[in-house]
């Protein structure tokens, strides 16, 4: 019995069974699948360069590669105006470009940057990556302005851009301002997109004669086609019980004579547009002119004017909320 007890251990296929059994590798463990957060960001940046600002933003909440590459200052730079270091320089003065990264430069140039003693306001179009502009009525030479027999001030919160805008269908307007409107996105944190000119009051003409208004300035534009309006409305709006309501009794005299517009530039150029003013009770944008601005660094020149100087009749009723140029698609 001993002797097949010490066979039995002393079987060779038994030790083979045992050998493969302990040298038997273990399986490998499963591969993980690269993704989106493997991608460099210098990589990510280079895609990114491509996209609107609005698709940056939402790529930007991916994950932390695509959050650093949308900080990237080429990203940012490719949106930006070639001329933006005059714009920052014009509209927030000398060294803030110095303290901020492009993004942050982007982000601001998209609000709606006041100037000039407040008179003026400027920013950019996020989608066409145009210069707009806005001129407050105070901004503007106003004929019988100190007068309050002819005019007043009248605070409002109806002086903005955003919001319900009832535009004359006679007169050419591009469908820039429906998209103003309607561009509202968030940027880093900054709410980019609503009342774009807010000036607090209007100049309201009460009656007058000669009626005249006149504006010049100078900005640095970058080159592109642009368009001048002036926002106006016959009547005046006011609130009642929660409700707006607009006293048109003192409109008259627009249907006798049409209003003449006129633009002109420092290097020749002139535009001139007129009409009757009518649609009481609706702020219009009227167009004035377009004018074009070349690829040179200089600022642009110019000067405009709405007129209707026939003195057989008074003209009155009228608000002048402000001037708006825009460019052009």
């Amino acid at each position: 019995m001993g002797a097949n007890l010490s066979s039995s251990f002393a079987d060779p296929n038994v030790y083979s069974l045992v050998g493969s059994l302990c040298l038997q590798p273990s399986p490998p463990p499963p591969r993980i699948k690269p993704g989106l957060g493997d991608l460099p960001e210098s990589c990510v940046a280079l895609v990114l360069e491509y996209l609107n600002p609005s698709e940056i933003c939402r790529l930007a909440k991916l994950n932390r590669a695509f959050r650093g590459a949308s900080w990237a200052d080429f990203v940012w730079e490719s949106k930006l105006p070639v001329n933006y270091e005059d714009l920052i320089e014009r509209v927030f003065g000398e060294g803030l470009e110095d303290k901020l990264c492009k993004r942050e430069v982007y982000t601001r140039l998209c609000r709606a940057n006041t100037f000039d003693d407040g008179t003026k306001k400027a920013w950019l179009d996020k989608r066409t990556g145009g210069v707009c502009l806005s001129i407050a009525s105070k901004g503007l030479a106003i004929t019988g302005i100190d007068d309050r027999r002819y005019w007043n001030h009248i605070p409002t919160e109806e002086s903005r851009l955003a919001g319900q805008v009832q535009v004359d269908p006679s007169i050419f307007l591009s469908n820039f301002f429906k998209e103003l409107c309607l561009i509202n996105y968030e940027l880093g944190g900054y709410m980019i997109g609503p009342s774009r000119g807010n000036f607090n009051s209007v100049a309201y003409l009460q009656q007058i004669w000669w009626f005249e208004v006149d504006g010049q300035f100078e900005f640095p534009f970058p080159a592109g086609t642009y368009s001048l309006f002036f926002r106006l409305q016959l009547g005046r709006a006011a609130k009642r019980f929660g409700r707006r309501i607009c006293n048109t009794e003192h409109v008259h005299g627009w249907d006798i004579k049409p209003v003449q517009f006129q633009l002109w530039t420092s290097d020749g150029q002139y535009a001139s547009s007129q009409c009757f003013l009518d649609d009481p009770g609706k702020w219009n944008l009227y167009h004035a002119g377009d004018f074009v601005v070349g690829g040179t660094n200089a600022s642009t020149k110019l000067k405009f004017s709405m007129t209707q100087i026939d003195c057989t009749h008074t003209k009155g009723g009228l608000c002048l909320d402000s001037i708006l140029v825009y460019p052009c698609k």
